[in-house]
């Protein structure tokens, strides 16, 4: 995500990093290539060049002020601080106050509408324990209902739909008598898309939107497809007045035009944004952490807010009371395996880490990795699972034909495992004060 503008900015920082104190003359070469890497990420020349003078009368603001600052750090606390303020600053909310809520969700065909609908009926449910109600007013692109209905029921949320209705002002209308007689108190409309904007869509939408009167509007854009998505936000917003912006696709080759223009030209906040298949891949949308992550310092508190979502304590402190006793089982490593399957990608995770995003920018990563680890796990029986010091030739030469790899491979994850057994036993039993290595945490060299 960004990877060619964090690399273009970081070289227009290196031209004042080397020198002693902030002048006219390395300020202007740095503003440059600064502009240069916007205008490459597909941010509009006018939205550059603005954001760039503001940059330069801050730098040269500070020439005679900061002397014993790091000319460098400056420019990119400088650099950060305006990246903030152009995608909005701060942090605004999603508004579902009502008698039922009502979200209604618009946007191009493509651009991850009924997939957001399932992340946000899930983040909703989970992180607002709340009950959503699905509302399928897609009634023209091919099996978009039965999308719908797929994500409802693997998120356990209801999904109300009509086959043989073709109208979506009356299904939608039909919803919000449903939700208010089965105690739904959020609804979320997934609304038609087309290839393009065209009258037709925009009528649709609006009378919708007039019908119910949400409590919210949003509309979701493909981040990939940079200036055209700031152009299609603005044809939206001109007609239906939408609250808010939801960016996805972040996962995908993303120069970043969308994400650093948006807010600016339609003057709406991005509330969410989204990267990858996975319902849980959902995040509110954070202005300083996306300012942090394009600069290449990571989102350590992100990353820590995904872990405590999954974090269970009782299930800390017993595998810590079996890390001590050296009795840290095949099931206890299944079971941190799954968490951290819960987070997200495993590329977007390590994103959030400062430095590693850069360090690891052209190492492969196996997403399959844990996949193989699960199907090696589950091909032992319980008493193996629960006993890795059992593992005798046999048995692993079983458990290879049960999950379809070499019997090097899992001679290999048994070594592998033994010795991150070892390790956090030490870690574990460490006196107090000591750094220990939290559960789960790390995969050691060889389980990749």
């Amino acid at each position: 995500m960004f990877e060619s503008l964090s690399d273009r900015l970081e070289s227009a920082f290196k031209v004042v990093s080397g020198t002693h104190k902030i002048t006219e003359l390395n300020v202007a070469e740095s503003i440059k290539e600064i502009r240069r890497a916007l205008v490459g990420a597909d941010v509009n020349y006018k939205i550059a060049k603005e954001f760039t003078d503001k940059v330069r009368e801050k730098a040269l603001g500070t020439e005679n002020v900061l002397k014993n600052v790091n000319p460098g750090q400056l420019m990119v606390k400088i650099v950060m601080d305006e990246l903030t303020e152009l995608m909005g600053g701060q942090t605004v909310g999603i508004n579902v106050k009502g008698n039922p809520g009502i979200v209604l969700v618009a946007g191009l065909q493509g651009s991850g509408k009924t997939t957001f609908c399932g992340k946000l009926a899930k983040y909703l449910k989970e992180q607002r324990k709340m009950n959503p109600l699905l509302v399928a007013c897609d009634v023209y692109r091919p099996a978009a209902i039965d999308q719908l209905t797929v994500l409802g029921d693997s998120i356990k949320v209801a999904v109300f739909k009509e086959i043989d209705n073709k109208n979506p002002v009356d299904i939608a209308r039909n919803a919000v008598a449903y939700a208010k007689a089965n105690s739904h108190n959020v609804i979320i409309v997934d609304t038609a898309g087309r290839l393009a904007v065209d009258a037709a869509m925009m009528e649709e939408v609006e009378e919708i939107k007039k019908a119910l009167q949400p409590t919210e509007t949003l509309f979701v854009v493909d981040a990939m497809t940079g200036q055209d998505a700031v152009n299609t936000a603005e044809a939206f917003n001109a007609r239906i007045n939408f609250d808010g912006v939801v960016l996805t696709k972040l996962d995908g080759d993303t120069r970043g035009g969308a994400a650093l223009s948006i807010k600016y030209t339609v003057g709406k906040p991005i509330k969410f944004s989204s990267q990858g298949e996975k319902l849980e891949a959902l995040d509110v949308f954070y202005p300083d952490r996306m300012a942090q992550r394009i600069l290449g310092m990571g989102d350590i508190v992100s990353l820590v807010e995904k872990a405590q979502m999954d974090f269970d304590e009782d299930e800390a402190k017993r595998l810590e009371k079996r890390m001590k006793q050296n009795k840290f089982d095949f099931n206890d490593f299944l079971a941190q395996m799954q968490t951290i399957k819960k987070m997200g990608d495993l590329k977007t995770l390590m994103g959030m880490i400062p430095g590693v995003s850069k360090a690891m920018k052209d190492a492969p990563i196996d997403e399959k990795a844990l996949v193989r680890v699960e199907a090696i796990i589950q091909s032992m029986t319980p008493l193996e699972r629960a006993n890795p010091e059992m593992m005798s030739l046999n048995r692993k030469k079983r458990i290879a034909k049960g999950c379809g790899q070499s019997l090097d491979q899992i001679n290999l994850f048994v070594r592998n495992f033994e010795q991150m057994r070892k390790m956090m036993h030490q870690f574990a039993n460490m006196p107090a004060g000591k750094m220990g290595m939290p559960p789960g945490m790390g995969v050691p060299k060889g389980f990749r």
